[in-house]
């Protein structure tokens, strides 16, 4: 186990000091220009011969420095080696001496019931170890999350053990704590984290490529009403109800059509469009997948092979040189979940033009001079014109603010 200490610049924009005027008149001349903000979390060493640990992505998120606190009280820089926003894993890397890993368990034996130890750095006292039990498996819909199959826990989970390791008895990684459900900000006894084997996965691929690529379908869903599984001649909340099929999709290919209701896959009850969206996020891309569905009311079986879901991308100099160092694509299926459209900013490189504007890796751009976007072709015809100034509408978070590129 670490402890992982995040900082972020964040720019400051005050009017009154692009105006030298005023900096002079009111004594602002050497007022600061940017503020630091400070993130406090946990990672758990996954491979002690390379170095790399595992923790959540929004305990790094938008980082500029990285942090790792060992358990002997040394620090060490940390690089990032990739994060996945859709699932909240994120890896980073630390200089490999001295150091211990963890086994990871398979977390697909785990059951309701089995003891379990939360171990983090909790409100930044020091890493600590709480106990408990396995309260629930596969809990989906809690927000705020692209890609959810949480294990549910009433370990103590509290701010700073976000990143951190949930293990077993036998001292195995079963899972990385990842949220809470609470009224106070506290511990409720409802706390939720990644399962081992979907942490394992993703990891593999950001260590590999610095990047996930999660598979699609190629379908719109929604829940069923009473009203629309009278319609379909469905039972009513049992499935996903089919509202569009992309051409040239796995789901094409496998006969799938509109007005189709989904209710399973692989074997597993789809009780509406959320699961069916975890599922084909989570599935390895390029696996079969057995789809259980009710057209005009009589059972049918399809097979489909998963594809990666793919995204327009652009490199941001080849766009407009105030976007130097820039990797662009149109916004991914949980942005657009979210009801969002835009541009995502996938990298971003260090001391880049961009970077000093302060754009940061996971920015969503929504709109340029004030004018909404919902795709790079948009975004690519505005900068077409070759505009003197450039003020961006970004989405970071929870937050929406201005970037001018000068």
């Amino acid at each position: 186990m670490v402890n992982i200490n995040s900082k972020t610049r964040v720019r400051v924009r005050n009017p009154l000091m692009d105006d030298p005027f005023f900096r002079q008149f009111f004594g602002m001349q050497n007022a600061p220009r940017e503020r630091i903000e400070q993130s406090l979390g946990s990672g758990v060493i996954i491979d002690a011969a390379k170095g790399y640990v595992l923790t959540n992505n929004h305990v790094i998120e938008g980082a500029d420095d990285i942090s790792v606190t060992l358990h002997d009280g040394s620090s060490l820089k940390a690089q990032l080696v990739g994060s996945d926003p859709d699932t909240d894993i994120a890896v980073i890397q630390i200089p490999a001496e001295h150091l211990a890993a963890l086994p990871l368990a398979d977390s697909s034996q785990v059951r309701v019931g089995d003891f379990v130890v939360a171990l983090g750095n909790p409100f930044g006292v020091g890493q600590s170890a709480s106990s408990g039990i396995v309260s629930g498996l596969n809990r989906t819909g809690l927000g705020g999350r692209g890609y959810q199959n949480f294990i549910q826990t009433d370990a103590s989970i509290n701010p700073g053990n976000s990143g951190g390791a949930l293990v077993n008895l036998r001292g195995e990684l079963v899972g990385i704590n990842s949220q809470i459900f609470s009224t106070s900000g506290g511990s409720n006894g409802i706390g939720f984290a990644i399962p081992s084997d979907l942490a394992k996965q993703v990891m593999g691929q950001l260590i590999a490529t610095g990047s996930v690529k999660h598979g699609t379908l190629g379908v719109q869903t929604q829940d069923l009403t009473p009203e629309i599984a009278q319609m379909l001649d469905a039972p009513p909340g049992q499935g996903a109800a089919v509202t569009r099929v992309d051409t040239d999709s796995a789901a094409a290919a496998a006969g799938l059509k509109a007005g189709d209701v989904i209710v399973q896959l692989n074997g597993k009850p789809i009780h509406g469009a959320n699961d069916l969206h975890n599922a084909e996020g989570l599935a390895p891309i390029g696996s079969s997948i057995e789809l259980g569905v009710l057209r005009d009311g009589k059972p049918l079986a399809l097979q489909a092979r998963l594809v990666a879901e793919q995204l327009i991308n652009a490199d941001g100099a080849a766009l407009d040189s105030r976007l130097a160092g820039a990797q662009l694509s149109d916004a991914g299926e949980r942005v657009r979940r979210q009801g969002l459209a835009g541009v995502s900013i996938n990298r971003i490189v260090a001391a880049s033009h961009a970077a000093n504007a302060g754009l940061k890796a996971g920015d969503l751009i929504i709109g340029i001079n004030q004018v909404d976007i919902g795709s790079l072709i948009d975004l690519k015809q505005v900068l077409a014109r070759h505009p003197p100034q450039v003020l961006l509408s970004v989405v970071r978070g929870r937050n929406a603010f201005f970037v001018p590129l000068q």
